[in-house]
């Protein structure tokens, strides 16, 4: 992970996400409760918390009522649950609710959407929004250049709770999907979380079905980066560093779901991933097709599951520059014993198995889906998918650019 040399105070570890900046911060070595009340008490110097807690983390455990006693009275609001993918709908819910209760700091606790939410959160109190009509004001990736009067920065801080790997704690963007359409607008430029604080003990409570997946989705921010023809050593060296740690600790939790340990490798994975955003680097087209294929009904980390592979094999048919910078991540994967002695069992042979093939195997190893049929899509749908994904930032960004429909359903129609 690329950061700043860690500060140990009182068991805790302390350093920046980023080498390059000073936020977010992360915490690693205290309960998330005593971490939490350490820095809203001395860090942001913040009286009135919201909490956006994980519904299911709310029913199944008690670390919601663990946060909430740690604070001590600080507590002006709580929403539990939030839909995945993060609608329009709940986000404005939340900005009442936090406007109403004068919130002047976000804790969100649980996955990636909640993250999203909070972040978009924060923009709209901060430029009054009340409705639809004045979220979409707000600055948004399908905006043309200059369209839009500059927005009011966020005020408040958000201190984010991972339980998943998606990464969102560590954007600079949010991901809102419009009720309706099911559109994915994603907001930003704007202020992510200011701390992230990393719990393996927390962490071990997650679905292992979940956390793979979405752990899957950090893969992919690493092979996107690693597979860019747009990025740079640094990023470069970001998303190899700890690649086969953060591999063999997805098959670690896989084999035992409680194992602490592993998933602490994993949420370890996490800023190096991310690195690509801190630095401007765009992905490619698992990510951009991934943002409209979510809105339908699939998870953040299952879109990379089925997506992936597929991506890899296209760009490489399709661009010998692109197959060439996909030799890097081949080197990572066969290089680590763990993952040799995986990618050879399953008949694969180094030197001749392309990408695809290897991600295909180790995706299948942690049982996870690798179809649209599997994640409830249909050759009914593939042509609005297809449609849709053309807006997204990223299409033409990829290896090989993708900017017309007939491109997106190569790809698509691979993974059926």
């Amino acid at each position: 992970m690329s950061s700043s040399p860690p500060q140990n105070t009182s068991q805790e570890i302390l350093r920046s996400a980023f080498a390059s900046k000073d936020r977010p911060l992360v915490s690693q070595g205290l309960p998330f409760p005593d971490a939490c009340l350490k820095h809203v008490s001395t860090t942001f110097n913040v009286s009135r918390i919201y909490i956006i807690s994980s519904g299911s983390l709310a029913r199944n455990t008690d670390a919601l009522e663990r946060l909430q006693r740690a604070l001590e009275g600080r507590v002006v609001g709580t929403r539990v649950g939030m839909k995945p993918h993060t609608y329009f709908r709940e986000v404005l819910e939340i900005v009442h609710d936090a406007r109403e209760a004068r919130a002047d700091c976000i804790v969100t606790l649980g996955g990636s959407s909640l993250t999203d939410g909070a972040k978009v959160v924060a923009l709209a109190l901060a430029n009054d929004v009340v409705n639809a009509a004045d979220l979409l004001a707000l600055p948004h990736i399908f905006d043309k250049p200059g369209s839009k009067p500059h927005a009011q920065p966020s005020a408040i801080p958000i201190i984010s709770i991972p339980t998943t790997l998606s990464g969102a704690e560590y954007t600079k963007y949010g991901g809102v999907t419009e009720d309706g359409t099911n559109i994915k607008y994603q907001f930003g430029p704007l202020q992510g979380p200011q701390l992230v604080i990393l719990d393996a003990q927390l962490a071990a409570s997650t679905p292992v079905a979940l956390w793979l997946s979405t752990g899957v989705r950090c893969v992919d921010h690493r092979v996107e980066t690693l597979g860019s023809l747009l990025s740079d050593a640094a990023s470069d060296a970001a998303a190899a560093d700890s690649f086969a740690a953060l591999l063999v600790g997805l098959l670690r939790t896989r084999a035992d779901p409680s194992d602490a340990e592993a998933r602490g490798l994993c949420l370890a994975g996490g800023a190096g991933a991310m690195t690509f955003l801190a630095r401007g680097v765009p992905l490619g087209a698992s990510h951009g097709i991934g943002h409209m294929l979510g809105p339908l009904g699939v998870g953040h980390g299952e879109t990379s599951c089925v997506l992936l592979p597929a991506v890899c094999k296209y760009n490489a048919a399709h661009s010998a520059a692109a197959g060439r910078r996909q030799l890097r991540v081949l080197e990572l994967l066969w290089g680590d014993a763990t993952l040799r002695a995986l990618l050879t069992d399953r008949g694969l042979h180094e030197g001749t198995a392309d990408l695809g093939d290897a991600l295909d195997v180790y995706i299948r190893e942690l049982g996870m889906p690798r179809t649209l049929r599997e994640v409830g899509i249909g050759r009914d749908q593939l042509d609005r998918l297809a449609e849709a994904s053309l807006k997204d930032r990223w299409l033409p960004t990829n290896p090989v650019p993708i900017t017309e429909k007939e491109q997106v359903m190569e790809i698509l129609k691979m993974v059926e």
